[in-house]
């Protein structure tokens, strides 16, 4: 007599547990950006980004909120006595109700990560590309989602990135416009 096998069909995975107190999704379908600023511990900042609405947290806190398909710039920066010891920028785009996302800390319910940085070099680089996006006109926040994809996959690599031109600009304008 043969010893019983298990089943080598997965056992189906049992109900989600209910979001932790506190949690909620957005009922207005926007994305909402917590910002933390405690002057010399913990500043939290938009770097661009078209906010649609605001609010208060708190005292120190502030929520910012982005309709789908918005992107911005987070920026983070923790300090203790001896100075900054933690730095990141992330440059996400906001998703619609239902659209798969990634999570971020104080990003609710979260979004499309196009970027993320930790390392101070890459996020100065990416700050002075942010600037020159400026300065030719256009506004950080109507870039091509493929080129801060772009920027990220070139510094992971430790290659230089291509600058955001205008010629780049209005061909990515071009597809949006030839999307339904």
């Amino acid at each position: 007599m043969r010893p019983r096998m298990a089943s080598a069909l997965p056992s189906p995975m049992p109900a989600a547990p209910p979001p932790p107190v506190g949690f909620r999704l957005p009922a207005s379908g926007l994305t909402d950006v917590e910002l933390t600023w405690i002057e010399g511990r913990l500043e939290q900042q938009l770097r661009f980004g078209r906010v649609a609405a605001e609010r208060s947290g708190g005292p120190h806190k502030r929520i910012a909120s982005f309709r789908p398909g918005a992107s911005f710039g987070l920026i983070d920066c923790t300090m203790n006595d001896l100075g900054c010891v933690f730095w990141s920028l992330v440059i996400i785009r906001a998703v619609a109700p239902g659209a798969p996302y990634a999570t971020y800390p104080g990003v609710q319910p979260g979004g499309e990560i196009l970027l993320s940085l930790s390392d101070l070099e890459p996020i100065r680089a990416v700050c002075r590309e942010i600037d020159m996006i400026e300065a030719s006109g256009v506004d950080a926040c109507d870039v091509s989602p493929d080129h801060w994809r772009h920027i990220g996959q070139r510094l992971a690599a430790a290659l230089p990135f291509r600058s955001y031109s205008a010629e780049r600009h209005a061909a990515w304008l071009r597809s949006c416009e030839a999307r339904p």
